[in-house]
């Protein structure tokens, strides 16, 4: 006896009407990039025509699949893509954002705090009737699955299809290679799926021992500290120190021995970014980042942190904003502020003469920059307060982010000021950003673009360096790569290292 259900359909038109659904609902940002980006025509006509055939044949071929073999199980993974798909286009709508492996990535490393600040009215519309209301369909539905011989037959003509589609269209494949990027990432449930297989596959080779490198040696005893402060999306045409018109680095701009260089970040995103700072040389291999080699080599390192993505840290002195805030209670631990405390102090306590400290920040993070820093710091106004900031006038999304900028320029100060006070030890801060950041400037928000086709903005990045010494030369570098880091901090610390490169680092000997 069947189960009371509201409906009673066989399984190659349920399939069908999957896949008609999910066109539908979740396809409009792809056809209109699609159709931006062709010149029109027969030829356009025929491009579009095709990949609504290979979207329709492609989807109805999976979701025939799934429901075939896997029957309740099939229709519950069904159901989680239609629930998957409504978040992935409301992050593509509310964001500009692009669904790739580096996405997908950052999907996996973001914290629930972080990811919670994202969400608005808006997006739970989006789950709800775009999301909840298939999935239900998905599970009223009362399938008629049919014998093995057309199961095999469908799937075969299927297959068919796709290929007598995708060879029909061999003039097309270069439009296709070019845009494969942008329309893979819009293509929903495909993009999300295949994107973090890719990425969980990328982790498991990262994941694996990380290669030493060649045993170092300190040269002398001379008390040397480094502060390497991470900076989190601060683009580098925001910074007054490099001619932006608003004065967003008022004390830095009064502090002597400090250097502005003109950097280029190697990624824009903050796994990408950060890799680039603790890796030795350009390279997409595991091998013992900058923190963990002084560590074994006999430097004091610690690190603090109010962000993530770092590689696997292989140190004692790793604390989050979490830790330090049971340290300082009378600190907020909402901004970064209690990422500083305290600084000068820890050297001071240091019982080794080499220090190495990685202060990670989050302060330009969005979408909501107001939040990132103190209400006293709020000097642009007004700002945007949603997590959608398309629906903000750019000027009030480049004022919140300025305040960030601003705030940044306080936190910098700040260390260089407790570094000051260590007469006995000769003192190094240096500011990197992990990446840049887009402000509405052709549409796009964040950060995450492949940087093959990412603009400027997401890239160009500050590289500033203070030194107590004034007395210490620098190199005439036109602009900088995160991978100087490596080589400047261990010039800096006396360390002797057979991988040292001289031409990576931006001090003069």
């Amino acid at each position: 006896m069947k189960k009371n259900k509201f409906f009673n359909i066989g399984i190659s038109r349920v399939s069908l009407i999957l896949s008609i659904i999910n066109l539908l609902l979740f396809h409009y940002p792809f056809f209109r990039h699609v159709f931006q980006n062709t010149e029109g025509g027969f030829n356009g006509m025929v491009i579009v025509t095709s990949l609504i055939l290979i979207m329709l044949v492609a989807n109805y071929f999976a979701f025939y699949l799934f429901l075939y073999l896997g029957r309740f199980v099939g229709k519950t993974l069904i159901a989680i893509t239609f629930i998957l798909s409504a978040v992935g286009l409301y992050f593509i709508n509310a964001y500009d954002i692009m669904i790739d492996e580096t996405m997908m990535g950052n999907v996996f490393n973001t914290k629930y705090s972080e990811a919670s600040s994202y969400f608005s009215l808006t997006g739970l519309l989006y789950l709800i009737f775009l999301g909840l209301l298939p999935a239900t369909f998905v599970f009223l539905v009362n399938i008629d699955y049919g014998k093995l011989r057309k199961f095999f037959a469908r799937i075969g003509i299927s297959l068919v299809i796709l290929i007598v589609i995708a060879f029909g269209n061999m003039t097309n494949w270069p439009w296709i290679d070019k845009n494969a990027t942008v329309i893979g990432s819009l293509l929903l449930p495909w993009s999300y799926t295949v994107n973090s297989v890719r990425y969980q596959m990328h982790q498991r080779e990262n994941n694996r021992k990380e290669i030493p490198l060649p045993d170092a040696t300190i040269k002398d005893s001379k008390k040397s500290v480094v502060v390497l402060i991470i900076g989190e999306s601060a683009r580098r045409d925001h910074f007054s120190l490099y001619g932006y018109q608003r004065q967003t680095n008022p004390r830095l701009k009064a502090r002597e021995s400090l250097r502005a260089f003109k950097a280029e970040s190697s990624a824009t995103y903050t796994t990408g970014g950060v890799k680039a700072m603790l890796d030795y040389t350009t390279t997409s291999k595991l091998y013992e980042i900058l923190p963990n080699y002084l560590y074994r080599n006999g430097v004091d390192v610690i690190w603090r942190s109010s962000n993530w993505g770092q590689p696997p840290l292989h140190i004692k002195k790793y604390y989050t904003d979490k830790d330090l805030a049971k340290k300082y209670p009378s600190i907020d631990p909402t901004h970064d502020d209690i990422l500083i405390a305290g600084v000068g102090d820890i050297v001071k306590s240091s019982d080794k003469n080499k220090v190495f400290i990685v202060l990670h920040t989050s302060t330009s993070h969005g979408p909501t920059y107001y939040k990132r820093y103190p209400a006293n710091f709020e000097k642009f106004t007004p700002v945007c307060r949603s997590v959608e900031m398309s629906s903000c006038p750019q000027q009030e999304v480049i004022n919140a982010y300025d305040n960030t900028i601003l705030y940044t320029d306080y936190l910098i100060d700040n260390v260089i000021e407790q570094m000051s006070t260590l007469t006995e030890w000769e003192s190094t801060v240096i500011y990197v950003s992990d990446h840049g950041e887009s402000l509405g400037e052709k549409n796009l928000y964040m950060h995450g673009v492949p940087k093959s086709i990412a603009p400027k903005e997401q890239y160009e990045i500050p590289f500033l360096v203070w030194t107590s010494d004034k007395n210490v030369k620098f190199k005439n570098n036109d602009e900088l790569l995160q991978y100087h880091v490596f080589h400047s901090v261990l010039s800096r610390l006396s360390v002797s290292s057979p991988i040292y490169n001289n031409e990576m680092d931006i001090f003069e000997k």
